[in-house]
Parts: C-alpha cells; sequence; structure tokens
C-alpha cells in the first residue's frame, strides 16, 4: 500500500498534516502525536515581527464547532527560526511554514528570512487584512491576490501554497488568479466569518465582535470549494475544513485534495491527525485501493 503524495516536486510519506494555527510549531502535540508519522507539519503564522493578536476574550465553542479572533498572534520570523524550526527539524516529517502580513513588504520580508532556511514549503495566509487596501484580506480581492502571489514567488526559495479564504463570491476565480501569479499549490479552505452572541450577558461571545468559524460545522461547504477549485486550476490542493475522521480526509481527496489539513480536531482529540490516517488504511485494504493518489479527484 503506497500513501504517498507529492506537492509541487515535495513527497509526503502520507495526505496527513496539521492546520496552520491549531498546533503550534509542533512542541506542545508532541508528547501525545508521534510527528514522525504525519506527511507535514504546518506552523502557525509567523510575521516578519512579534504581533500580540486580539484582544480576550477570543475562542468561543459554538454548535459544530468554534470561533477564533485569536488574530494571528506569533513571535515573530527571528524567534521561529531559532526555537521552533531546529525541534521540527528532529522529525521525519515535511516542514510548512505559514506566513501572514499586512504589507506585501512584510510578507516578502518572512519569505526571504526563510529562503536559508531547511523548510520545505511556505503556506501564504492571504486572509491578513490588507493594510493598503483599507483591511480587505488579500484574499478577498483577485487582483491583490495575483499581486501578493507574484510577489512572494518572486522571492521563495520553497515551493508557495496559497491559502484560500472562503468569505469570498467565486472561490473558483481566486483560485485562478493564485495560479496565474505563479502559485505551486493551493490550501483551503481557511475559517468562515462568523459571530456569536452571549444572550445571558447581552454581548459578543468575542471581543473583536466576528471571528473565524471552523469544524465539522463547515466541511460541506470546505468540500464544495474544494470540488470547485479542482475543476478550475491544474494545481495541487490541501484541503481541510472539519475533518474529525478518515471519511471526512476521504471526502476532500475524492473531491480533488491531494492531501488534507486538519485543525480543530486537534482540540477535539489530540491523536486526530493518526486516527485519521490510519482510517484511510482501512479504507484502501477494504477497498482494495494500492495507491492513494488513485482516489484524488475520483469523483466526477
Amino acid at each position: 500500500m503506497n500513501t504517498e503524495v507529492t506537492l509541487a516536486g515535495v513527497t509526503l510519506k502520507n495526505p496527513i498534516m496539521t492546520a496552520s494555527g491549531t498546533f503550534g510549531s509542533g512542541e506542545e502535540y508532541s508528547e501525545f502525536v508521534d510527528l514522525n508519522k504525519l506527511g507535514a507539519v504546518v506552523t502557525k503564522g509567523v510575521a516578519n515581527v512579534p504581533w500580540q493578536g486580539n484582544p480576550t476574550p477570543r475562542i468561543a465553542e459554538t454548535y459544530g464547532g468554534m470561533m477564533n479572533s485569536v488574530g494571528l498572534q506569533n513571535p515573530g520570523i527571528d524567534v521561529f527560526c531559532k526555537r521552533d524550526i531546529p525541534f521540527l527539524k528532529k522529525y521525519d516529517t515535511k516542514i510548512i511554514v505559514n506566513v501572514c502580513g499586512h504589507t506585501e513588504k512584510e510578507y516578502v520580508e518572512v519569505v526571504e528570512r526563510l529562503s536559508s532556511e531547511e523548510v520545505d514549503m511556505l503556506e501564504i495566509n492571504v486572509s491578513c487584512p490588507n493594510v493598503k487596501e483599507g483591511g480587505i484580506a488579500f484574499g478577498q480581492k483577485p487582483e491583490a491576490l495575483e499581486s501578493i502571489t507574484r510577489a512572494v514567488k518572486k522571492k521563495a526559495k520553497q515551493p508557495v501554497i496559497m491559502k484560500l479564504s472562503p468569505n469570498v463570491t467565486d472561490i473558483a476565480e481566486m483560485a485562478k488568479a493564485a495560479e496565474a501569479g505563479g502559485a505551486d499549490c493551493l490550501s483551503l479552505i481557511n475559517t468562515i466569518t462568523g459571530m456569536k452572541i452571549d444572550v445571558h450577558r447581552r454581548t459578543f461571545a468575542l471581543a473583536n465582535k466576528t471571528g473565524g468559524l471552523s469544524g465539522p460545522a463547515i466541511k460541506p461547504v470546505a468540500v464544495r470549494m474544494v470540488y470547485q477549485v479542482a475543476q478550475a486550476v491544474k494545481l495541487p490542493i490541501i484541503g481541510m475544513g472539519g475533518i474529525l475522521t478518515s471519511e471526512d480526509a476521504l471526502e476532500f481527496i475524492l473531491a480533488g485534495a491531494s492531501a488534507v489539513a486538519i485543525g480543530t480536531g486537534n482540540f477535539v482529540n489530540p491523536h486526530t491527525t493518526l486516527d485519521v490516517m490510519e482510517g484511510i488504511k482501512a479504507y484502501m485494504i477494504n477497498y482494495k485501493v494500492d495507491k492513494l493518489t488513485d482516489l484524488i479527484g475520483a469523483v466526477n
């Protein structure tokens, strides 16, 4: 049984990776999860300087998922390179660094800093507010997405994954914009903007009022978007959004994803990533599938 998948020339031992922001940089989960068994670890977002994030409360549980407005709190690229990359290099897994920024220059600074580091891929979080566009996210206008993709690709030494936002009118149009800008791979979906109100306190559950909804509640939307993008572009896709079981993961793969990322599921059960991989292997045995790649995009 062959569970290997290849993304933009990078071969993973299996299609299971962590979703950015839900696994730190692996260290806090390493006592629960053998990182050697993962296809890749996707780090928390990293910026050119430390970010404090949003005020608390910034996490709220919802029916079928959770909401967050953490605001990409992170210690900055210098601490990340000194502390987190050496830790991850101890393991036999691919390292994918999630990059965030408020301006094109900020993204490019991080990408240039990582050009000399031993990391395998870069995932560019285009859900950050673009300061020059008045706060709209880079991933919400095709022209802005194509521009930031092109700027990052010009400086990147590693393959570039553009992480698409679902908070758009036409996800296929955004995927085509990223492809036109030179993206090597796409990941989707990021969280869906939502709101929760505490009826007893008559106030917002999150200090930021709105937050990103993740978890099983968004899975049907995510699967649909992965399928649409797979039909629209020729780039490999990493699918994510509410994966808790192997069947969830297989939906994304059958819809056209070459790999999947698990996020909120890590909070429910720290072993989710490994449980999902074992379930996929059992599925392959049961249905006599020799190569996992035979399942990618198998529904049309």
